[in-house]
């Protein structure tokens, strides 16, 4: 049987309203919120990742208010 190696990088990811509704326990050291583990970018865009049980990074985001497509 062949060994399973996750990707290092986000694999799958979800767009959302209410970051801080959703968010769990993987918290990333780069991550402004330590208590939530979740980063703001510079144009306060706001994402959080965490793991699947196979160990892939999967992601939520949720965009900065008023941001313009």
């Amino acid at each position: 049987m062949p060994i399973f190696l996750p990707l290092q990088g986000t694999i799958l990811g979800w767009e959302l309203e209410k970051i801080e509704e959703v968010v769990g326990r993987e918290k990333y050291a780069f991550a402004q919120d330590k208590e939530l583990g979740i980063w703001t970018a510079p144009g306060g865009d706001k994402v959080a990742w965490f793991k699947d049980p196979a160990g892939n990074i999967l992601g939520i985001s949720q965009p900065a208010r008023g941001r313009t497509e």
